[in-house]
């Protein structure tokens, strides 16, 4: 009997009488590989060195140790292995036990039938290669699965395209015992300069080993084939070379190339489409950190783009403007992002008035910096005309630039614009769709507060002429407002980054009750009214910010104060 391969099937006899034993090897010798014992001391001493028999007959009667004995302490050791008992007494209290815990295939009673025992054996040759090839199979299914399992866990540790590729070659190098093992990237449709590696601590030292240049032969030519390619003698120089391709999808990452030298470098054909089968999973999880590195590098980019894209803007809206005898003139904007679509604008015109206008693009980030910084091109090119316009007509010229725009990409503007007259103390507005600005005397709230406590008769005047935003429709018709500033009064105006955020708490103050509700208008002016003389943009947005940790939108903060 062989075992598929050419080699016969090991099968040791044990008896204590020599007539039988050299009986069972002539029996036997011609279709098995032969081991005879003439104790099952010595058996299991030639076991210790052979290793594991097909099959295993053994005399019941022995010195020292019997059959059953015997054969119940190779068990363990050999599960797979056939075990027939032969007998010249009827033991059956210890025949039943042996055959229960399944340490007897078949006992066999003496003198025994040539032919009867012939076919035991032969029976038992034959359960013994099915056994075993069930058990093989299931052992390389296990192992292939263990070893997929070792290798993806290792694999997937790590999310960098650099480290990724290290790991999986000395992952793949040190599984499947390879001398050597190297990873060779591809950039396009070439071999990448660069080179990962592994070698065995313990490689032996190989005189015949390929040289660079005949690898590198060799992956240009995996490179135009994009097929596995083994190379394996097993002559004098015992060697293994394996070359496979690294493709997810359409695309060739890289290439893998093992090398064994010495006794490890028969590699049976389940162990080559097991490593394919390794190979492809490592592209995936190769092309998922090459599209994860690519993610990162583009987001550097943007962050670096975004970071240019601040400073412009901030650029932008960093004005100065001349110290005006009489007037306090303030303003802060910070967007929620790296850019935003909040923007303000202070213009003294040549003739003496004073512009102010708080905006607002609808949405978040570039696309709405980029209106932003369109609005204040148009805003500053209409107010700096040779006349001066009044802030409704203003507003409807911005609204003939911006409108095409503004409707083709969805978009719109929130706008107050107020021209102010140090003269007279004229104050004209426009509102399109914005913040009601607020005007109040803070000198006047701050003498209530300092005489009657908590008591505060002063009112807040909500300037409440509207109109629609800008790029809704083709023509803006809002109206304007006019009002008179007195010594001592404040003209503010904000963006809903303000009214919209997160109220403070304050106990005992009804008016301001959850700290999850929107601030809004009301609970503006209640923080208004607690900041100190004179105003103070900065202070009263930190007051704001006090309790938003995220800010959701862009805070934007414009005031005049007549002194």
């Amino acid at each position: 009997m062989s075992q598929g391969d050419g080699r016969k099937l090991k099968l040791i006899v044990v008896d204590d009488e020599r007539d039988n034993l050299d009986l069972l090897y002539r029996t036997f010798r011609r279709d098995f590989q032969v081991f005879r014992a003439d104790s099952a001391k010595n058996a299991l001493q030639i076991l210790d060195q052979e290793g594991e028999m097909a099959v295993i007959i053994s005399d019941q009667r022995m010195p020292e140790m019997n059959g059953t004995e015997f054969l119940g302490k190779t068990v363990e050791r050999f599960p797979d292995t056939i075990r027939i008992l032969l007998t010249g007494y009827t033991d059956v209290e210890d025949l039943v036990e042996a055959i229960n815990a399944g340490k007897v295939f078949k006992y066999i009673v003496k003198p025994w039938n040539p032919t009867d025992l012939m076919a035991v054996v032969k029976q038992a040759a034959e359960t013994y290669q099915v056994i075993k090839q069930r058990t093989n199979e299931l052992r390389r299914t296990l192992r292939r699965e263990s070893l997929m399992n070792a290798v993806m866990s290792a694999i997937r540790e790590s999310l960098d395209y650099r480290s990724m590729l290290q790991t999986i070659v000395e992952t793949i190098g040190q599984t499947f015992d390879a001398s050597y093992c190297l990873l060779r990237p591809i950039e396009g449709d070439r071999l990448a300069p660069e080179s990962f590696c592994y070698q065995a601590a313990d490689a032996e030292a190989d005189p015949n080993a390929p040289s660079s240049e005949a690898i590198e032969a060799s992956l240009q030519q995996i490179l135009q084939s994009r097929e596995t390619l083994i190379t394996q003698e097993s002559d004098d120089n015992l060697t293994l070379q394996l070359m496979v391709p690294l493709t997810y999808q359409q695309d060739f990452l890289a290439i893998l190339y093992v090398y064994q030298y010495g006794n490890h470098s028969r590699l049976p054909p389940e162990d080559i489409r097991l490593l394919e089968g390794v190979a492809e999973q490592a592209a995936l999880a190769l092309s998922q950190a090459k599209l994860y590195q690519r993610s990162q590098e583009q987001a550097l980019q943007l962050r670096a783009e975004l970071e240019v894209a601040r400073q412009i803007q901030t650029n932008l809206l960093r004005q100065s403007w001349p110290e005006i005898e009489g007037l306090n003139i303030q303003a802060c904007c910070y967007p929620a992002r790296e850019v935003g679509g909040d923007f303000f604008e202070v213009y003294v015109h040549p003739h003496g008035d004073i512009w102010l206008a708080v905006g607002d693009v609808s949405g978040k980030g570039v696309p709405a910096a980029l209106f932003m910084a369109s609005a204040i091109s148009v805003l500053r090119r209409e107010l700096s005309q040779e006349g001066s316009l009044e802030p409704n007509i203003v507003m409807q010229n911005l609204n003939s630039s911006l409108l095409e725009d503004l409707v083709s990409n969805n978009c719109f503007i929130t706008m107050a614009l107020a021209r102010y007259t140090p003269s007279t103390g004229e104050l004209v507005y426009a509102n399109a769709g914005h913040i009601y600005p607020i005007v109040w005397s803070h000198r006047q709230v701050l003498s209530e507060l300092s005489q009657t406590g908590n008591a505060l008769t002063v009112e807040p005047n909500f300037l409440k002429t509207r109109g629609i935003p800008l790029g809704i429709l083709p023509t803006w018709k809002g109206q304007a407002g006019r009002l008179t500033l007195s010594s001592g009064e404040v003209f503010l105006l904000t963006s809903d980054g303000i009214t919209e955020a997160k109220s403070p708490s304050h106990q005992g103050n009804d008016s301001m009750q959850g700290s999850n509700s929107m601030l809004n208008q009301e609970g503006l002016w209640q923080l208004l009214t607690q900041q100190p003389q004179p105003l103070d943009l900065t202070e009263l947005l930190d007051r704001v910010r006090a309790d938003n940790t995220v800010q959701e939108d862009d805070q934007t903060l414009l005031s005049l104060e007549v002194l």
